[in-house]
């Protein structure tokens, strides 16, 4: 089914530590190489039909090939990190052919054997020389070579043969094409697409602040040791105390996008297409052009090449004017017509080919821009044709039209898996086919709000809607018929699409063969919540009565069951954990099922296995589904709960149940361990042959269970982690017998793979054949709501409380033990996570920065967002609240702009859309403006015309003659968020209008205006706006540019690529640096193979490869990715994303290590900037911050201006860290040394003396810090005291005195670097190789100790500290 194109072998990179050497060198090689990768819509290739299901373009597969070329040769060794069980050969030695393109000299391309001839094609049209051409062959001594044959294939072809690029007749097709492609290289530098959020383009402006590029190839500034021409002076509203947020800055402006004209018009001509005679003489199509020069033309598209013609706007003369200027290509035509198209043309590509490749490579999703300049709309043919044409991506590239989604979806999931080559293949085509569709649905949804598609049924109420357009199935998120009357009616309505999505992901990570599930993707729209799914085939044709041959279609009241189901859910039983059980139906019958009644199961006609409608995969959530007669744990009472929810479909997170699971593993693991233990205790007593231990007591205490609620992937299959969990916990077992026994039970209790280490005690026969071990384990199972009598195993049953499920007289007492389970989790979430959450927060492990980062937060945790209020509450209640000051105000904002997002989804319903920009900006103005009596303005005309179109029926869903919006008014919103706050995060927001927010939680109106944009789609003029105005509104519908669609869909993972990153990570953890640099390279190639070359997890890979790089020394290296890993964040996650702050911090550390001051403090200036807007300066994470730039302003000898930002660092590390900390210490010690090289010393003897204390009081007095700075104490004395005596004796004798020189000592830089790197947890210790080696010996001594059960306390000296672990979500 799948055709060549997809073929690209995954090439498998060696693991030979040999090549490492010169491997990480050369992962990426310099950009020249790496340009290859970059490919637009201009695919030049006919795909055949199945080519289009893997790939819908056939192009972004090939991004990144060079990443993947290096490593090509070599083969995985079965170690433990590939996980394969076969050993992978791929011959795959790169070599050089020579090109030779008309008109141009031969140059030399490297290439693979097993790249495609199409590969080579997308190389030339990219380069400088050649981007010009579409429409040729490549051939070999006179031989075409067909585009998808593989290098290797190609007889004849190897080191040094000649390949002649030939032109070839166009069709139209070829036509388009060509003119596509020209459109494409005139608009390269154009950034109107980022704006306006299509073709997968986004923002970046790193580029402004390095001056290009920071490698060799870009313009290359002048070494930093030049220090006097540093401007280190920030803008005013970077300094620390401004109360200043500008808007204006998030988006410097790119001298390069100031366009450079290449035309005024490129358009079809109205004179399309040819009539039959001019087809007869090779017509293809006519564009109307005109020339900076104002010069209009007409021409035409033959099969020869492009030719003027002698027809004008209103006379058609399809005849070739005299000269014709006939030429192959429309650039070589145009070059000659206009000399302004031939110097700015040449200057434009110089310029697209120097850009990082990472600027301009499409993203996998969509990224939309909250702020935007005003961009001129300039005419472009292609533009207005994509948009009046059903075109998706590539559509006229592909025999057949529209994509069958369902069957490309489906196809990809069924293509082989069993090594390497194959997974990756599969993996890749899952990718591919998911991010097309997500793209083909979220610009199916915006059409039908728009009203622009036709409903298949057209006569009922425009909220019932539903609607087909490209294959794709689309309804709104309404109560239609009454089907969620029971659950809570809208709101349910509104809430199942995105519960339905989460099962959709579960079951697609679990991916087991046979099992299918649809595409699906939910798109807020305009104040409407559009669910998108592929359309199994056949069920059009049918009534949903016959078609649903497991489940239910009316909640349960009638329920029907299969085997060839229960056999393919079983697979998913046990990491879903959801429990096998019975129901009854109408008649009284008992019927199996094996997941929620909800969850239908459909044939469809191509045979496949389809389950739908997946909204309660997960258990209900007790805290939010008050039920008569039930009673909710102690814990969960305490806190208020249950509470009424606006629906019934509250479920707990898959990341929630995982970590109950594991919670309850440890527990079952300590019980059965201490009566195994207490058993042998007695036993032995009896034969005296050993002691008796009699410190049993101390394991049962629950001593880590909190602490060990990691996070297990649903994908790992063994419901309770092997013993390598229970070896590290079980350090508080009383001695070694007892981690024997737990060992012993680990081996008939946990189903999942077992720990080699935990067979090794050959001294217990299998405990279950004796009867007391076997009733311990029971007991065991009994206490922690096991399932199985006989093993740990726990899963729940999502059908209880489901109203109108009944359940059969024999399986009650099954009922009650999974209602008390489901009790004991949601009791678990409030007493065990909320607070694990929050000491996570005070001890800085997790550090969100805005909405989305704290929702991450939560959601790892498995809290949901409903929980937000209960979570602010313990904040509240903590002892050390003041520490926990940013996490607060964050959660105060998210909270307050999620309940303005509520409203403003309702008001958004009632405004036609001639009114939406008016209307957006009246809403902002209510929410965030100070001036008291907002009024909307309603354009007046349209008040005019509405009288007439009463009669017409609207389409567009839920418009009328509405303008009920227009009489909101500020007060009256505020009362609004504070009564939604109440009722649906039963949170209490006493405040009536902005300005008493903003005064009383100490919030920003900008970090208001970011999130509430960013979370319904606003797009707003990027201006100063003045909010505090009392006079005059901030916003006017100008000011409102676009509404975007905010969409949710599943993220297919690179499996490979994440185990070797994970086994990389923990490698680098344990030292062995070397070693871990080798998996993250190969991580980084399989990412590359499955995702292409822009993605989060690149992102990861990338920033942990640069620290690696640094801290061995290869600072170039460093640099070199860690400016592709910020370029590509603020590609996919967005220009101010927290995470891009982070990275810009670490790019500029890498600067400053680099010589290149400048740069580095520019970077920091931005990030500072950046952090400012995202979450103001009160937060931990800015005193890094400002003790970076600090530093390297005191490296610039800027003497006031560090103390500025190192006096702000100080106050903030006492504020978050307490005045006890080392780094409040280390602060003090910093701005000592700032006052040092001022000569203050008496400031700096201050400031020491405090940091003395601190290390005294922390350390002792034998630390080295403690000596260290009680060393420095000494000599700023010595230096204060020599300075006292120099100005007496100026007092005592005038001018004349003789004066003994001070040693004033500017910084070196080595020693601020030093310092930068303790600040930013980066720690050298010079170490001999002998040294390294005994530290490995010791590092693998304690490994095996932890593995025994009994790891001693780590001493303080590891090899290296890397603080930084990556977060993955």
């Amino acid at each position: 089914m799948v055709s060549k194109t997809d073929d690209i072998p995954a090439s498998v990179p060696s693991c030979n530590p040999a090549d490492l050497a010169d491997e990480a060198g050369d992962g990426a090689q310099d950009d020249k190489e790496t340009s290859k990768t970059r490919l637009k819509d201009s695919c030049g290739c006919g795909h055949s039909a199945d080519t289009a299901m893997v790939n819908g373009d056939g192009t972004h597969e090939h991004t990144e090939e060079v990443e993947l070329k290096q490593h090509g040769n070599g083969e995985v060794d079965g170690s433990e990190e590939s996980n394969e069980q076969e050993v992978i050969v791929i011959q795959d030695t790169g070599f050089t052919v020579k090109i030779q393109a008309p008109g141009t000299e031969p140059f030399d391309l490297q290439v693979s054997p097993q790249e495609m001839v199409q590969e080579i094609h997308q190389v030339l049209m990219d380069r400088e020389d050649t981007c010009h051409r579409t429409c040729f062959s490549l051939q070999l001594d006179g031989n075409v070579l067909d585009n998808f044959a593989e290098l290797k294939s190609i007889e004849g072809l190897q080191e040094g043969s000649l390949l002649k690029v030939v032109e070839e007749p166009y069709t139209v097709r070829e036509a388009r094409i060509h003119v596509r492609h020209i459109r494409d290289l005139l608009k390269s530098l154009d950034p109107s697409d980022a704006y306006n959020g299509v073709d997968c383009n986004s923002l970046s402006f790193l580029s402004i602040f390095t001056d290009g590029d920071l490698g060799d190839s870009g313009k290359r500034k002048k070494k930093g040791s030049e220090l006097e021409q540093i401007d280190c002076t920030p803008p005013e509203h970077i300094l620390p105390g401004s109360k200043e947020r500008p808007l204006v800055p998030l988006q410097p402006q790119n001298k390069d996008w100031k366009p450079m004209q290449c035309l005024k018009v490129l358009t079809m001509s109205g004179w399309n297409p040819p009539p039959g005679n001019r087809k007869m003489h090779g017509d293809l199509m006519y564009l109307y052009i005109v020339t900076v020069e104002e010069r209009h033309v007409s021409v035409t598209a033959s099969t020869r090449g492009f030719y003027l013609n002698q027809s004008t706007t209103y006379t058609f003369n399809p005849k070739p004017a005299n000269p014709s200027f006939l030429s192959h290509s429309l650039v070589e035509l145009l070059s000659q017509i206009s000399p302004a198209f031939k110097k700015n043309f040449t200057a434009l590509q110089k310029k697209r080919v120097q850009r990082h490749p990472f600027e301009r490579i499409a993203t996998p999703f969509q990224l939309y821009s909250w702020t935007a300049p005003q961009v001129d709309h300039a005419m472009d043919c292609v533009r207005a044709e994509d948009a009046y044409t059903s075109r998706l991506g590539y559509e006229e590239h592909i025999p057949g039209q529209t994509r069958d989604w369902n069957e490309e979806l489906q196809t990809t999931r069924e293509l082989p898996r069993k090594n390497l080559p194959e997974r990756l293949l599969r993996e890749r085509a899952i990718f591919k086919v998911h991010s097309d569709f997500a793209a083909a649905a979220t610009r199916g949804a915006m059409a039908v709000i728009d009203g622009n598609v036709m409903a298949i049924n057209p006569g009922e109420e425009t909220r019932m809607q539903m609607f087909i357009w490209n294959n794709i199935f689309f309804s709104l998120g309404f109560d239609v018929r009454d089907h969620y009357r029971e659950l809570g009616g809208d709101a349910a309505a509104h809430a199942a699409p995105t519960n339905d999505l989460n099962g959709v992901r579960a079951y697609g990570a679990v991916d087991v063969e046979g099992l299918y599930t649809l595409g699906t993707v939910v798109v807020d729209y305009r104040g409407y919540r559009v669910t998108a799914q592929s359309i199994i085939p056949g069920i059009l044709e049918r009534e949903q009565e016959q078609s649903v041959i497991y489940g239910s279609i009316d909640f349960g009241k009638t329920v029907v069951s299969h085997d060839k189901y229960m056999e393919l859910l079983e697979k998913t039983s046990r990491p879903l954990k959801v429990q096998r059980h019975n129901v009854l139906n109408e008649k009284n019958d008992t019927v199996e099922l094996c997941s929620s009644v909800e969850c239908k199961g459909i044939i469809g006609n191509d045979g496949r296995h389809y389950i739908l409608d997946l909204l309660r995969t997960f258990p209900p959530d007790l805290n939010f589904l008050p039920v008569d007669g039930e009673e909710l744990s102690p814990e969960s009472q305490r806190q208020g709960f249950p509470r009424q929810h606006r629906h019934r479909l509250a479920c707990l997170r898959q990341e929630l149940i995982e970590a109950f699971v594991e919670h309850r593993y440890l527990l079952f693991m300590k019980m059965a361990a201490l009566q195994l233990m207490q058993q042998k205790t007695n036993k032995d007593t009896i034969k005296s042959e050993i002691p008796a231990i009699t410190e049993t007591s101390e394991t049962t205490t629950e001593s880590n269970a909190d602490t060990t609620q990691t996070q297990t992937t649903a994908s790992d299959s063994p419901s309770a982690p092997s013993t390598e969990v229970s070896a590290d916990n079980s350090t508080s077992t009383a001695s070694q017998a007892a981690t024997d026994e737990e060992e012993n039970i680990s081996k008939l209790a946990t189903n999942g793979p077992l720990d080699p280490a935990a067979t090794q005690n050959g001294e217990y026969k299998s405990p279950l054949e004796d009867p007391k071990s076997r009733e311990v384990v029971l007991n065991a199972c009994k206490a922690v709501g096991s399932i199985s009598n006989t093993s740990f195993d726990i899963r729940f049953n999502p059908d209880i409380f489901s109203p109108g499920v009944r359940f059969p007289e024999d399986s009650i007492d099954d009922v009650q033990k999974q209602k008390q389970l489901l009790k004991d989790a949601a009791a678990f979430l409030v007493s065990c996570q909320i607070p694990s959450l929050v000491k996570d927060c005070l001890d800085h492990s997790a550090l969100p920065m805005d909405g989305a980062t704290l929702t991450e937060a939560l959601h790892q945790r498995g809290i949901n967002i409903r929980y937000l209020g209960s979570v602010l509450e313990f904040v509240d209640k903590t002892p050390a609240k003041s520490q926990l000051e940013h996490i607060y105000r964050i959660g105060i904002s998210e909270l307050i702009t999620r309940c303005a997002k509520h409203i403003f989804k309702t008001y958004l319903q009632g405004v036609e859309l001639s009114a939406l920009s008016a209307a957006v900006s009246h809403f902002l103005n209510c929410f965030l403006s100070s001036f008291p009596d907002a009024v909307a303005h309603l354009p007046p005309d349209e008040l005019v015309s509405r009288r007439k179109n009463r009669k017409r029926r609207n389409r567009v869903p839920g418009s009328g003659d509405n303008t009920a919006w227009a009489s909101l008014t500020p007060s009256e919103l505020w009362k609004n968020i504070a009564s939604e706050a109440q009722s649906y995060y039963h949170f209490t927001v006493q405040c009536d209008s902005v300005d008493q927010v903003v005064e009383k939680y100490g919030l920003q109106k900008a970090v208001l205006l970011r999130e509430i944009s960013i979370k319904t789609g606003i797009q707003i003029l990027i201006k100063e706006y003045n909010f505090d105005s009392r006079h005059k509104p901030a916003f006017t519908e100008e000011d409102i540019l676009n509404i975007f669609p905010v969409v949710k869909h599943v993220n297919p993972k690179a499996s490979d690529a994440f185990h070797f990153f994970q086994s990389g990570q923990a490698k680098v953890q344990q030292g062995f640096l070397k070693e871990g640099c080798e998996l993250i390279n190969e991580a980084l190639n399989l990412f590359n193979n499955v995702y292409g070359a822009m993605h989060v997890e690149i992102c990861a890979c990338l920033r942990l490869l640069a620290r690696l790089n640094y801290i061995m020394g290869d600072h170039p290296e460093a640099l070199s990715n860690q400016q592709k890993a910020v370029l590509m964040s603020e590609r996919v996650l967005g220009i101010e994303h927290p995470n891009t702050i982070q990275e810009y911090m670490h790019l500029a550390l890498y600067c400053f290590a680099n010589g290149q001051l400048s740069t580095a403090l520019k970077l920091l200036y931005r990030a500072r900037y950046l952090m400012l807007l995202v979450c103001g300066e009160d937060h931990p994470e800015m005193a890094l911050l400002d003790s970076n730039i600090g530093l390297v302003l005191h490296g610039v000898m800027e003497y006031d201006l560090s103390l500025r930002f190192l006096e702000n660092a100080l106050t903030i590390n006492t504020k978050y860290h307490g005045p006890r900390s080392l780094k409040v210490a280390l602060s003090h010690h910093l701005v000592a040394r700032v006052y040092e090289s001022k000569a203050e010393f008496r400031s700096a003897l201050q400031h020491e003396k405090e940091g003395y204390t601190i290390y005294k009081n922390q350390m002792g007095e034998a630390h080295e810090k403690t000596k260290e700075s009680s060393e420095y104490l000494k000599y700023l004395t010595q230096q204060a005291v020599a300075l006292q005596r120099t100005m007496n004796e100026i007092y005592k004798n005038g001018s004349n005195a003789s004066i003994m020189p001070l040693k004033f000592t500017a910084p070196s830089m080595a020693s601020i670097l030093e310092q930068l790197n303790i600040i930013n947890g980066i720690i050298f210790i010079p170490l001999s190789q002998k040294d390294l080696d005994n530290l490995k010996a010791e590092v693998q001594r304690r490994q095996q100790l932890q593995e025994l059960g009994k790891s001693e306390d780590p001493t303080e000296d590891s090899p290296l500290e890397l603080e930084d672990k990556i977060p993955i979500d």
